[in-house]
């Protein structure tokens, strides 16, 4: 399994925003990955938790997607990135500056029965 990983001014390993008026956190999701990653893919609701976030708490919805294809990330979005193993982002996570919410939905997912 691979992680797609960017570098803004910390790194991050989550696709995603805020959901709008009208709109489920799958709809939020699928829309998210195609803004940020110009990937069209299923989603599937992983988790949902409380996130203690840096400025307020907030609901944070979990999503996997499969993508077969090629990333087309928003430059905009994403100033680089690239794959890293599941082991190489674990050891990223120690040693780099990462998005302090994107640290604890990963810390989440193990427990969380992803589908592999």
């Amino acid at each position: 399994m691979s992680e797609l990983v960017e570098r803004v001014d910390e790194f991050d390993r989550l696709v995603g925003g805020a959901v709008e008026v009208g709109e489920s956190y799958a709809e939020a999701a699928a829309r998210e990955l195609v803004e940020e990653r110009g990937v069209r893919a299923p989603v599937r609701h992983v988790f949902t938790f409380l996130c203690r976030g840096v400025i307020s708490p907030y609901w944070l919805a979990v999503h996997e997607a499969v993508d077969v294809g090629d990333l087309a990330p928003d430059p905009g979005e994403a100033a680089r990135w690239g794959w890293l193993t599941e082991e190489e982002l674990r050891r990223a996570v120690r040693r780099w500056e990462f998005d302090a919410d994107g640290v604890v939905a990963l810390e989440r997912y193990p427990a969380a029965g992803r589908s592999g």
